[in-house]
């Protein structure tokens, strides 16, 4: 079989360690490069956390963990995984300091050609305020040269769940008052989003909170303010919250892994960002951004409208 480098299958490696929802907004990106890779070895090297999801897409011939450790034990396990790849080609999407040490760890050579940041890279993807573009923009910036074009909207058609066994009553909206625990500043108050569960359900539809078990004293919270309100936090894997997206009416929620992950679902959502978010990610082909510098200035009757003139499901 032959691939992109001639007679020869080529192997091909994405690097892409970033969070939860890093993960959703990198889908279009791997799925342009395993079209253009089609005929190649595609590995894709990941936090542990993502190998089930990333084996789970179909995009990859393989995934490799990379637990990030920052021994000098660790870097040379990463050495010897990237030189015993052979690969042709490297994209790296994580563009980062600790994945242009991961170039540099191929000393002496030889070295594959090289997407990233790293100096000494063959492709060498770096200007003035990159890290401003939003993630979207830099990885259509970064593949344009390969010829290679992200899509519009992703495509998750492999996840999905049976969501019956939580006994929802439709319609019921998503609410996803969270943020990594590192960033409290991207949360819109929850006292907030209570009022926004109370004016949902007076609408007869059912407010569901999403999350992980840290979230689990927020949704109390809500659960408290709105006792119609549903609380799935700690409670849903990876393709329930997507089964869960696929039926929902609509969504609701700040820049966290599981709104991006709804977004890219195709789940009209409603993103709350404020300046702590900037650039703002966007992904999905029903996702409005509904941004305010300060979460002080964005009140309920506000967030209410923005739902109310999202596109509609179909």
């Amino acid at each position: 079989m032959t691939g992109t480098f001639g007679n020869h299958r080529g192997r091909i490696l994405i690097i892409k360690l970033g969070a939860f929802g890093d993960f959703f907004l990198a889908q279009t990106a791997f799925a342009a490069i395993r079209r253009h890779h089609a005929a190649d070895h595609l590995s894709l090297l990941t936090l542990p956390s993502l190998a089930p999801l990333a084996r789970l897409s179909g995009l990859f011939d393989e995934v490799l963990e990379d637990p990030r450790g920052r021994s000098l034990g660790a870097y040379l396990r990463i050495r010897r995984l990237l030189r015993a790849g052979r690969f042709d080609r490297v994209y790296d999407l994580q563009a980062q300091p600790r994945t242009d040490r991961y170039f540099w760890l191929l000393a002496p050579g030889p070295w594959p050609e090289w997407s990233g940041t790293a100096w000494g890279a063959s492709h060498r993807d770096q200007y003035p305020g990159r890290r401003k573009v939003p993630v979207i923009e830099r990885y259509t910036r970064q593949l344009a040269p390969f010829g290679i074009a992200p899509d519009t909207v992703p495509d998750l058609s492999w996840l999905d769940a049976d969501t019956r066994g939580f006994g929802l009553s439709e319609p019921y909206a998503l609410l996803i008052p969270g943020s990594s625990p590192g960033r409290p500043d991207k949360r819109w108050p929850a006292e907030r989003y209570g009022e926004l569960a109370r004016a949902l359900a007076a609408r007869g539809v059912t407010p569901v909170v999403l999350g992980t078990a840290i979230e689990a004293d927020i949704a109390r919270a809500i659960v408290a303010s709105c006792p119609q309100a549903v609380d799935l936090t700690g409670r849903t894997s990876v393709p329930e919250i997507a089964g869960l997206a696929r039926r929902a009416w609509v969504s609701v929620g700040n820049d966290t892994g599981p709104t991006h992950l709804v977004a890219a679902v195709g789940c009209p959502i409603l993103g709350l960002f404020c300046d702590a978010s900037v650039p703002i990610h966007v992904n999905g082909p029903r996702m409005v951004v509904h941004h305010r510098p300060s979460f002080v200035d964005m009140d309920v009757a506000g967030v209410l409208a923005a739902m109310d003139a999202l596109p509609p499901t179909r």
